[in-house]
């Protein structure tokens, strides 16, 4: 069922030149381009709503172009996980790849943001037709699914602090932007957001952060972080 906040738009008017900078269709003819895109429609989502949720019928799947959203998996003891941070240029809601027939977590916008919007049935016939997108999609798959092995090994055998290192280490590779006071992560991450994504709790998360202020290794503000010191947290996560 589509959700009210979510504005459908046909595609023409959508800046292609944006669509061609994303890895995903490099190598790509301009025909090849047109018809990957002929059938997608152009989903708008407020910040703080949801594209989909966790166990809904998965009857499309996307491509983030503006914004970023996050994907939360809420588990069978009722522990909510960050799975992923969604940036620009990725795919997300591909539950046809999975042979799933729902989708496995709920996918929220953390910004105002634009994605294509495909039908899910149409997954196996654009993989098949379009050689270079299933490569690029692999490529990305397997990305993910490093960082997601990493992240469980992290779980099983790292302090908090250093998952704590790692995890905003990592936001600051796919979302940082470099400002004169540091890198500041580029969109609203609160302390409930790193607890799910370290496993940890939120007062322990204030508890570190409040000492990596005082130390000078970040500055915090209201849904706000910039890494003043990076090669510290580096160090960090490396120890």
């Amino acid at each position: 069922m589509a959700h009210q906040h979510i504005r459908d738009d046909v595609l023409p008017g959508l800046d292609r030149a944006l669509i061609r900078g994303f890895g995903l269709f490099e190598a790509m003819s301009e025909s090849e381009l047109e018809n990957i895109l002929r059938p997608a429609r152009v989903h708008r989502v407020q910040q703080g709503q949801a594209v989909f949720r966790q166990g809904d019928a998965a009857r499309h799947f996307y491509l983030l172009l503006q914004g970023r959203l996050k994907v939360v998996q809420v588990t069978e003891e009722g522990h909510q996980i960050v799975v992923r941070i969604v940036n620009p240029g990725e795919l997300f809601g591909v539950a046809k790849a999975l042979r799933r027939t729902d989708y496995p977590g709920t996918a929220t916008a953390v910004l105002e943001s634009t994605a294509l919007a495909w039908n899910s049935g149409l997954w196996d016939d654009m993989t098949e037709h379009h050689p270079a997108l299933t490569m690029n999609a692999l490529h990305m798959v397997a990305r993910h699914l490093q960082e997601l092995h990493a992240r469980v090994r992290e779980l099983s055998t790292e302090d908090v602090e250093r998952r704590m290192a790692h995890a905003l280490l990592r936001l600051s590779m796919h979302a940082g932007r470099r400002t004169k006071e540091g890198i500041l992560i580029d969109f609203p991450v609160t302390r409930q957001d790193i607890a799910e994504m370290t496993g940890t709790t939120i007062p322990t998360v204030s508890r570190i952060l409040g000492s990596w202020a005082e130390r000078g290794l970040v500055e915090i503000g209201r849904l706000r972080i910039v890494l003043r010191e990076p090669h510290k947290l580096l160090d960090l996560a490396r120890r």
